[in-house]
């Protein structure tokens, strides 16, 4: 079957054949009519908003320890009971309360460590840490 009409055949043909190209970009459009909309389909996410508030500021640590002979020392500074029941009292007005942190000799009579657990209640401070060493 011949396109050019000519009554030669063994002519070249000069025209461009135009059908597969058309066939070819159909196709081609059919497939980008599937594809785009799969693409483009997002979902719906409620993302959290960002303020610009600053930090809280983190309250003070104060250490408090107890020696094997029962002395107590605050922060470096031995103190006795009723200035360490004076000083929790100050502390405990301020706001945030600070955390105070508790070491107890290993060898010191318990009843030492409670009398400071027992100062630090009555104050009314809210976060009281104890601290150990891990074991090995």
């Amino acid at each position: 079957m011949a396109f050019g009409g000519g009554a030669d055949d063994n002519e070249v043909m000069s025209e461009i054949n135009m059908t597969p190209l058309v066939d070819v970009m159909l196709v081609l459009l059919i497939i980008f009519i599937i594809t785009v909309p799969v693409l483009t389909h997002s979902v719906k996410v409620d993302l959290p908003r960002a303020d610009n508030t600053p930090n809280e500021i983190k309250p003070d640590t104060i250490n408090l320890a107890v020696t094997e002979s029962g002395a107590i020392h605050w922060n470096e500074t031995t103190v006795t009971v009723d200035e360490l029941e004076q000083r929790l009292q100050a502390l405990a007005t301020q706001q945030p309360q600070p955390e105070i942190h508790l070491r107890g000799a290993r060898t010191v009579a318990y009843e030492h460590v409670v009398q400071v657990m027992a100062a630090v209640q009555r104050a009314g401070i809210l976060k009281l840490g104890f601290v150990t060493e891990p074991g090995q």
